[in-house]
């Protein structure tokens, strides 16, 4: 088994392909596939919306009979047991691919291994590892997923040349251009789920949605960190909750009197009425609310709101990866700190690059793999 040369530039294109979906699969990630003959592409296939059917027979079939003797090139390890649908393995030896190149080993148990193996045993070449770290980058939602059961978590800031997130009583505060703020807007379409405290949820009075035209129906899953139900009936969160699923993560019930249980109960009832689940979770527990977010399915949340709901995560230890947007303003008297700044990024985490969107940056920082 060798590394061809052309094999980082096919699967870089494959890993490119698999970003087409993200956040649209459910609970199956979303992989790319290129089938390739005589260093063309013949085919091309991405986990479709929904997770099935997934990247490799899409490619395979319009690949048609030229796919005999190709080299296929896969971000995730082809699957080797029988769900829904028959195994990718068993198809790539269907079509008789000559060789199989995969970025990422599946952790999920039913197939670790076993996809690689199928396709050995068959007598198909198999070449593993070809830009392993693109490929987990792109990939890093599911991965988290299968191997401890939460989302992975994404900690989005913007914030001014004085190291401000906003002013307090003022609302949102706009600290960034149109470009810088457009990506935004892709990160929302790529992310299961997105989560702001409930101060940014009544000062800001957020949509949450996706306002890329075309995209409205990208939308993650909202959720509110709302201990005590104070989300307004009349916020565009509650009024587009039929819509956008929101979420409002609540303390356990209390149990302080009568009266106090009383008003839970009512607001809980209003909000349910309103089409807003409401989810009892230990707020100063972070990791329990990821728990239940992992068990629904969920694989990626961008956190884009409240200091303190960014200290909480990252005090618990539970961010994976910090977006620092950098705005060339200043707020001055009465801003309200970034949780965190370049000068103090955490220890576990590295620096992978940083971007420009017209006057503003974006450094971006991951915990190595």
């Amino acid at each position: 088994m060798t590394q061809l040369p052309e094999d980082e530039r096919f699967m870089a294109e494959a890993i490119r392909l698999s970003r087409e979906h993200l956040g649209l699969t459910s609970t199956n990630p979303s992989v790319g596939c290129l089938i390739v003959k005589d260093d063309i592409v013949i085919g091309r296939g991405v986990t479709a919306v929904g997770g099935r059917p997934h990247a490799e027979p899409q490619a395979l079939a319009e690949a048609g009979e030229a796919a005999r003797g190709a080299t296929a090139y896969v971000t995730l390890e082809p699957c080797s047991h029988y769900g829904k649908t028959p195994p990718c393995a068993e198809a790539l030896i269907a079509y008789g691919v000559a060789r199989v190149v995969i970025s990422v080993t599946d952790p999920d148990q039913r197939v670790s291994g076993r996809g690689i193996n199928m396709l050995r045993a068959a007598g198909i070449e198999v070449e593993t590892g070809v830009l392993e770290t693109e490929g987990r980058r792109s990939l890093a939602g599911y991965l988290m997923r299968q191997t401890r059961n939460r989302p992975y978590v994404t900690l989005k800031l913007a914030v001014s040349a004085d190291g401000m997130i906003g002013r307090v009583g003022e609302g949102q505060v706009r600290i960034t251009g149109d470009a810088a703020r457009a990506e935004v807007q892709m990160l929302r379409a790529e992310s299961d789920a997105i989560l702001v405290g409930i101060g940014t949820a009544i000062s800001d009075d957020p949509e949450l949605t996706c306002r890329i035209p075309g995209l409205e129906d990208r939308s993650p899953l909202r959720i509110v960190i709302d201990e005590q139900l104070q989300l307004p009936l009349g916020s565009k969160l509650v009024q587009t909750a039929r819509r956008y699923p929101v979420i409002a993560v609540a303390a356990h019930q209390p149990s302080f009197d009568e009266n106090t249980d009383a008003a839970f109960l009512g607001r809980r009832a209003a909000l349910d009425a309103a089409g807003v689940e409401v989810l009892q979770s230990n707020s100063n527990e972070p990791g329990e609310l990821l728990e239940a977010l992992g068990t629904r399915g969920i694989s990626s949340l961008l956190l884009e709101g409240g200091a303190r709901t960014a200290r909480r995560f990252l005090d618990a230890d539970l961010v994976d990866r910090i977006l620092l947007f950098q705005g060339p303003a200043t707020i001055g008297k009465g801003g309200i700190e970034s949780p965190v700044l370049k000068s103090n990024i955490p220890a576990s985490f590295i620096h992978i690059g940083e971007s420009r969107f017209g006057d503003d940056l974006c450094d971006e920082y991951e915990r190595g793999f």
